[in-house]
């Protein structure tokens, strides 16, 4: 189905278009439940009401203050990590290839653990994170530059970087104090408790200055999922439109790193299920990132209601559901 809007034309899927405007209801959905129940019920009309400034005093201060800056960065940081991994599969042309695997997440995790160890705040924690992920991909993009990046060869070349750095990070770890340790474990862990306005705006902006250039990608990325021989026949710069989507999918995953720590398996998991859903021939950003904002956003609503009034960190969660999804789908694909 075509769409024309003025002198641009996009083709929409009809099952891909329907499964992403269920991903966004359900995400809605999540995140008014989120914000809902609690220890404190906060009824629905009285979450508009907070939200439009017009709420009782207790209200605005559940909705506002505590509940919907976690909920939205959350939703943000699952966009993110959705977008990052849609983009690695795609570059790579495997459903392993994930910031997880490919070193991108460790190096932001050990950026991390590095600043912790030096005393930082959690802006400079977050700042940490954000140039390990964006060193780790520099070094990696370099070591798989042959004659152009292959994906093969940056799975490879990331898998081992990921190993080394996940030594380097245990090491780390048993070299600090006990309390920075202590901190750096958990933050390792992945967590939205005690995030505020002040984590989700940094992920927002990221996204909408990223969004454009991911927009932008997107069609070549398919054509280059049949090879670089018949992308280049079509008239697709592949060394180009590949570098914007690694630093794209770097920067996306560094973000929602700094924001929320590394949340082990939204950016592998969130693809395939959007992929599987929407039964497409390729990785489809749009329902990726949707599909990352609700896998994280539900599960750190299970990670506060589960064991209440003990709350898990979400990355617990996540990993639980990431492992079981994995297993999956190595006895489904037999790799």
């Amino acid at each position: 189905m075509n769409v024309r809007l003025g002198p641009w034309s996009i083709r929409l899927a009809p099952r891909s278009f329907a499964v992403t405007l269920l991903l966004l209801l359900i995400a809605c959905a999540v995140a008014v439940a989120a914000i809902s129940t609690g220890e404190f019920t906060v009824p629905v009309p009285d979450i508009l009401a907070a939200l439009t400034g017009d709420g009782t005093p207790v209200a605005e201060l559940i909705v506002n203050k505590l509940r919907a800056p976690r909920v939205v960065t959350g939703l943000l940081v699952g966009a993110a990590f959705g977008l990052s991994g849609a983009i690695f599969q795609s570059l790579t042309r495997n459903p392993l290839g994930s910031p997880d695997f490919i070193g991108f997440t460790a190096g932001a995790s050990t950026g991390g653990i590095l600043t912790v160890i030096a005393g930082g705040s959690a802006a400079t924690i977050a700042g940490g994170a954000l140039a390990g992920c964006v060193i780790t991909a520099v070094l990696v993009y370099g070591l798989s530059f042959r004659r152009g990046v292959q994906g093969y060869r940056l799975v490879l070349v990331g898998i081992g970087a990921n190993a080394l750095l996940l030594a380097a990070n245990s090491y780390l770890l048993t070299r600090a104090n006990i309390y920075d340790a202590a901190t750096a474990a958990a933050w390792l862990t992945g967590s939205l408790s005690g995030r505020g306005w002040d984590h989700a705006v940094p992920v927002a902006l990221a996204l909408a200055l990223l969004l454009p250039l991911c927009a932008y990608v997107a069609r070549p990325l398919r054509m280059i999922e049949m090879g670089d021989d018949a992308a280049k026949a079509m008239g697709i710069r592949v060394e180009a439109v590949r570098a914007a989507a690694i630093v794209a999918g770097v920067l996306l995953c560094g973000v929602a790193t700094a924001a929320a720590g590394p949340v082990a398996f939204v950016a592998l998991a969130s693809p395939q299920l959007a992929r599987r859903l929407t039964r497409s021939p390729g990785v489809t950003l749009a329902s990726s990132a949707l599909m990352g904002a609700v896998l994280l956003t539900a599960s750190d609503l299970v990670a506060q209601r589960l064991l209440a009034p003990v709350q898990l960190p979400v990355g617990v969660v996540t990993a639980a559901i990431g492992g079981a999804y994995l297993a999956f789908l190595l006895r489904k694909d037999r790799y």
